[in-house]
């Protein structure tokens, strides 16, 4: 087993700011972090190319007594991406899913408000959207963001991540215009694996994550 990659996210998001640098210059720049554990990474990004931060929320709709599978997610905009292998496989019923995707909408909605109170998104439409998370495993949260961003019609749309499995980089690779992966060990395994420190990131720490990029913006802007 190879030693860890990354000490914790933030450094894991200063290593891969190095391979975003070219984007500085786009106009109308806009960082997504995907909540919670890509936010620190994507508090980095964004301080690294002076672009400003908010979070696109994504829920994993976990197999019932085994959530660690995701049999699909939820994102922002009503989206939902199911993983139809598993269905399949596990021939899970349509009323179980509609049940999980109930209660995960519920959730969606009570952190969207958490972190972001009464500000309304920022605007997607026509920007340069880098969307970051700490890792690819099965691709089915950024599949479903993915999704619901190109709804919104971005001029540009970049995924990256610090780690991911090389053939979830490869399947979502033709979905964007461009998928930057610091490094795609194989097997990956698990995301955690590659982080020397990969504790839960908290609700309060995303939240205080965005209102300290906001002060960042301002200084910039002072």
């Amino acid at each position: 087993m190879q030693p860890p990659l990354f000490e914790d996210r933030f450094h894991a998001g200063r290593i891969l700011a190095h391979q975003l640098e070219r984007y500085r210059s786009l106009p109308d720049l806009l960082v997504l972090g995907l909540p919670r554990g890509g936010v620190p990474v994507a508090f980095e990004v964004a301080k690294a190319l002076a672009a400003p931060l908010d979070v696109f929320v994504v829920r994993k709709l976990g197999v019932p007594g085994h959530e660690e599978l995701a049999m699909g997610a939820l994102a922002s905009g009503n989206v939902q991406v199911l993983n139809h292998d598993v269905l399949d496989q596990l021939s899970i019923p349509s009323a179980v899913v509609s049940g999980v995707a109930q209660q995960e909408q519920a959730e969606l909605e009570r952190r969207e408000h958490l972190y972001r109170g009464q500000r309304p998104p920022l605007r997607c439409a026509k920007r340069s959207i880098i969307l970051v998370d700490d890792g690819l495993a099965t691709g089915a949260t950024m599949r479903a963001a993915i999704t619901a961003l190109r709804e919104q019609q971005p001029a540009r749309l970049i995924v990256a991540v610090p780690v991911g499995a090389p053939e979830v980089c490869a399947m979502l690779r033709p979905s964007v215009d461009e998928l930057i992966c610091a490094a795609t060990p194989q097997p990956l395994r698990a995301v955690g694996l590659w982080y020397a420190n990969f504790g839960q990131t908290s609700d309060s720490e995303v939240a205080e994550l965005l209102r300290a990029s906001q002060e960042f913006a301002r200084s910039l802007n002072a």
